[in-house]
């Protein structure tokens, strides 16, 4: 049960990341395609992560680390490039 587990979100997380590549295609601006790719992909990863952490639980410190600084730093990326695709007019 684990494995599927496992298995589950690393595939979940390897969608995400190609859904992400999807608007790279379409008529936005730059900005707005960076965020969009920026969300998805720190999903994803996220989800592999959690995947992996199933998979090999003894390296839980390293992982949880790594998924702290996900949801922190894309968090703030994605924000940044959200408030500069709408020009700034958040205020």
């Amino acid at each position: 049960m684990i494995d599927f587990l496992s298995y589950f979100f690393i595939v979940i997380g390897i969608v995400f990341w190609f859904w992400g590549t999807i608007p790279l295609i379409g008529p936005r601006s730059v900005l707005f395609k960076l965020h969009s790719l920026s969300v998805s992909d720190t999903l994803g990863s996220m989800s592999i992560l959690v995947g992996l952490l199933l998979r090999i639980p003894k390296e839980w410190p390293l992982l949880v680390l790594a998924l702290l600084c996900l949801a922190l730093w894309n968090t703030m990326l994605g924000y940044v490039l959200a408030y500069c695709s709408s020009g700034g007019e958040g205020k």
